[in-house]
């Protein structure tokens, strides 16, 4: 396939066009070409489609454009096919330079820049001339947004360099009577331009036209001085004077009509700040930084390489870009630019680039009275001076991106380096900055930078003490620095004394404050907190009430009492802010240390009913999304009652079984910090309640030390509600979680507890259920006549309860225990029934319980192919459901049935599964099947 953007985009396969659905379409593709063979993050390309105004349902609209685009280029054989390569959270496009033309362009310009560099001159041009012949109009043409023109106005300056270096050629060859007829063209076009101006001049001096070359002078000299207030520059200048005397001089002058100087003449800038001492880590983003180095000798890139470098406060950005560009300044003969811009500074005033600019020119060694007073003349002429050198420009601390591209230079010798606490996700896709995302320390990093600031022996003395100090800074270098700063003062203090300040401390920024602002973790905190709008910022602090490790977007929008719709662009704030990272799709943290300071800001800054507010519509967001998708999870399980959730809050919809257990994988950490924090905040009604939601999951997922602590806070809050029924749920469920964890006498205790609670709010349904796990406890104790006795009382109260699918669990439990009595015929008689009303009803859970059951039944009645196929069923209903206890355990008969049926490799396979299983879940279970396998 062929693409072109140098002109109207176009896309041909074997010489025929292809046709592009739409402007969507036409655009991605079109951002996508651009940025060839790098990637575009989703965030851009919706940017490019929709600017500023996406709408809710965005991020799927492009994806399904993308699906399109794939199909789209799927012609030809497959090696030969352009991809669409998803990585993360972007998109690359993967083609050969021949594939586009704006590749094939800059390969030529490269090779002719060979050929100059090598004295070819004439075959210099003509490869230019060739390049240039590629173009069929503006780039992009027809194409329009913010992003789109920024990338086209990119390649046309590309274009522009190439045609000045091209007629510079041919007026070195004499080909000045050629030219005359272009440049007069290109100067009606481009009046400013001082370069092609003075090709004009030297081309008409030698043509003998010599009143039009001074008059070329006069009317560049009358728009520079009448629009920006500047002269034209001294090299300009001096052409002008030397046709004006009619020297021998002006072919001497072809090579300087541009404004740059020679090399010998020029000002070399040194503004790098000064290395930090002991820089240690990150060695991988080094690597990332050495690549954008320029080739040697030139050759490549057409415009200058950036790379934008974000990361939240205090993580080391500064340090990073000044220690890469220290180590690599002999790289830049020309010099080092560096200006902190800013961005985030506690007064609130950001450096504009007009003063940056002024800064850059008086260190170019540009006298004062011909730094323009415009921005874009500024640029302009910032450009201009940087042309054909290689320097590094440092821009720190930026605050956007329309606050940087003025300072970019167009030289393909130079190198950009930008840091911000935002990601510039502008100029990734419009001018092609390479994103490097700065995060904390790793745990090596962050004993590495200790001991570089502390000393090997110190650090290594009191190795638990260090550990406690990396962690208390949640390895923010800021932090880090601050802490063995202390550390480094006191030498007499031990590492386990500051581990003892910061522990006491509580997890807040007492501990990490300084005089000296730039220094005190609250206040650098706070530079990027004061950027944000009014709603971000209330957003930021109310996350600071939440007590899990990261958050979705509908608890976010539940937290602040706002639509999803409103509050995923406030997250994205906080993102781009790098006050929150989106470390997964649609969920967002932030390190120990900011999230201390949301939870200082929240307390000094909203009143105590908001706080409440949003904790009440957290803790309902949560408890109604568990309620649901434990609902989903096992449709047959009794419900409890909750209120209706509080106006505000976001619920889950969760479509079915597969849903609910993705949601409740990923959110049960959360909901197990939101049970603990209702608790002691005094939500009691909740944390019973979002324990019990949480039972059924964890029992089925093996998380037997969660689930019971768990359940000892919903007892206490229960308790102190003085609330029977859920002290009755909280009892029977520290029961079963006892049994699996065999302290078989606490669960006892338990149940009897459950069991008078249930009776006490006349629950016959509660009462039943408890039977079933009294006549579990007793089938494991070998007692299976009181097991017979637990399951047929079951039986009774579920019957009277009418509670069809209590009394086919039931049944299931008394064809169970018969089985282990040696009755199996009226096992099955038993089972046949349970099996037909849990079809029935559709209850998967119990089904699968009972196919386990008849399994065991035909084992020992030696029907062992019916046994196989039982226990097969009744394993992949488990599978499916998440249950991997009961998984395991029938995995474990499963492998007797084919023992029995001399199959002894298929029964090696399911005890080793079961063992797998088991073992991850640290049941007690495993031994048993282990011995198996070595005895058989």
């Amino acid at each position: 396939m062929k693409f072109h953007v140098l002109g109207s985009l176009e896309v041909s396969a074997n010489d025929r066009p292809v046709r592009l659905t739409g402007q969507r379409q036409r655009r991605l593709l079109a951002l996508l070409l651009v940025n060839a063979d790098r990637a575009v993050s989703l965030d851009t390309l919706i940017e490019v489609v929709w600017d500023e105004d996406p709408p809710t349902t965005a991020k799927r609209q492009v994806q399904n454009s993308i699906s399109a685009l794939r199909r789209l280029l799927a012609v030809g054989p497959a090696p030969e096919q352009p991809t669409i390569a998803t990585e993360g959270n972007a998109y690359r496009l993967r083609l050969a330079a021949s594939e586009l033309d704006a590749g094939l362009f800059q390969n030529q310009v490269d090779e002719a820049q060979e050929l100059s560099a090598a004295g070819q001159a004439s075959q210099a041009a003509a490869e230019l001339r060739a390049a240039l012949r590629l173009w069929r109009g503006p780039a992009l043409a027809g194409l329009t947004g913010r992003v789109l023109e920024a990338a086209a106005a990119r390649l046309d300056e590309q274009r522009r360099a190439a045609i000045e270096e091209c007629l510079e050629l041919e007026l070195r060859l004499g080909r000045h009577l050629d030219v005359i007829g272009e440049l007069t063209e290109l100067v009606a076009t481009y009046p400013l331009r001082e370069r092609l101006v003075g090709q004009l001049m030297v081309a008409l001096h030698r043509s003998g036209r010599q009143a039009d070359a001074l008059a070329a002078y006069r009317r560049l000299r009358e728009s520079l001085v009448g629009e920006l207030g500047l002269e034209p520059g001294a090299q300009l200048r001096e052409l002008h004077t030397a046709i004006l005397k009619d020297e021998n001089s002006v072919d001497a002058l072809v090579s300087s009509a541009s404004p740059a100087t020679t090399a010998s003449a020029r000002a070399v800038p040194a503004q790098l700040p000064t290395d930090i001492a002991g820089f240690t880590g990150r060695v991988d983003h080094l690597k990332e930084l050495d690549e954008l180095l320029p080739d040697d000798p030139p050759g490549g890139a057409t415009a200058a390489v950036i790379s934008a470098i974000a990361g939240t406060a205090g993580v080391g950005k500064t340090a990073l870009a000044v220690h890469w560009g220290q180590r690599v300044r002999h790289r830049f003969p020309d010099g080092q630019l560096y200006v902190n811009l800013r961005g985030f500074h506690p007064a609130g005033r950001a450096v504009h680039p007009s003063e940056a600019l002024r800064g850059f020119l008086d260190a170019l060694d540009v006298p004062p009275g011909r730094i323009p007073v415009g921005l874009a003349a500024r640029s302009a002429l910032y450009r201009s001076l940087l042309a054909d050198r290689r320097m590094l420009v440092v821009l720190d601390n930026a605050r956007d991106a329309d606050q940087v591209r003025p300072l970019l230079p167009g030289s393909r010798g130079c190198r950009v380096v930008i840091t911000s606490r935002n990601v510039l996700a502008g100029l990734v896709a419009a001018e092609g900055a390479r994103p490097v995302m700065l995060d904390l320390f790793d745990p090596a990093e962050a004993h590495q930078m200790l001991v570089h600031r502390l000393g090997r022996e110190r650090v290594g003395a009191e190795p638990q003490a260090a550990e406690e100090v990396i962690t208390r800074c949640a390895r923010l270098p800021l932090a880090l620095a601050v802490a063995a700063a202390r550390a480094a003062t006191q030498p007499g203090f031990s590492l386990a004394t500051l581990a003892a300040e910061l522990r006491a401390a509580g997890g807040g920024l007492a501990a990490f404050s300084s005089r000296d602002p730039a220094t005190d973790v609250r206040a650098v905190f706070s530079w990027s907190y004061e950027q944000l709008t009014e709603p971000a910022r209330r957003l930021f602090r109310l996350l600071g009430l939440h007590p899990g490790a990261d958050i979705s977007v509908p608890a976010a929008s539940s937290l602040a009492g706002v639509p999803d719709g409103q509050a995923r662009p406030l997250l994205a704030e906080l993102a781009e802010a790098r006050l929150i990272t989106e470390h997964a799709p649609g969920r967002y943290a932030c390190h120990d240390l900011l999230r201390a300071y949301a939870t200082e800001l929240t307390h000094t800054s909203d009143a105590n009913a908001d706080r409440r507010a949003a904790q009440h519509r957290l803790l309902d967001h949560y408890l109604h999304g568990a309620c649901a998708a434990d609902r989903l999870l096992d449709p047959h399980r009794d419900p409890i009652t909750i209120p209706p959730a509080e106006p505000g809050v976001a619920v889950e919809r969760l479509a079915d079984h597969e849903q609910a257990m993705s949601w409740f994988t990923i959110e049960v950490p959360g909901l197990l910090a939101a049970i603990d924090r209702a608790a002691q905040t005094g939500f009691d009604a909740h944390a019973w309640r979002l324990a019990w939601a949480a039972a059924y999951f964890l029992e089925g997922s093996g998380n037997w030390e969660p689930w019971a602590a768990a359940q000892q806070t919903a007892l206490a809050a229960a308790r102190r509600l003085a609330d029977r029924s859920g002290q009755a749920h909280a009892h029977r469920s520290l029961g079963r979680v006892s049994v699996h964890l065999d302290r078989v006498d606490e669960a006892d205790a338990h149940l009897r507890q459950a069991q008078h609670y249930f009776r006490a709010v006349g629950d016959l349904a509660g009462q039943a259920r408890v039977n079933l796990d009294l006549c579990w406890i007793s089938a494991r104790q070998e007692q299976y006549r009181r097991a017979l006795e637990h399951a047929r009382k079951s039986l009774e109260l579920f019957r009277t309860a009418g509670n069809r699918s209590g009394q086919a669990r039931a049944l299931n439990t008394v064809a169970w225990v018969r089985n282990y009595l040696g009755d199996h015929e009226q096992s099955l008689v038993a089972g046949e029934q349970a099996l037909g009303l849990h079809q029935e009803i559709g209850d998967r859970h119990g089904e699968a319980d009972t196919w386990d059951t008849l399994g065991h039944a035909h084992h020992h009645l030696g029907h062992r192919r019916e046994s196989v196929t039982c226990y097969l069923r009744a394993v992949s209903l488990y599978r499916d459901l998440g249950h991997r206890w009961r998984e395991a355990d029938t995995l474990t008969r499963l492998g007797d049935a084919h023992h029995a049926v001399g199959a002894p490799k298929a029964a090696h396979d399911a005890w080793r599964r079961a063992v797998a299983i088991l073992d991850e879940l640290g049941h007690p279970d495993a031994d048993p099947v282990r011995a198996k396998l070595r005895s058989r």
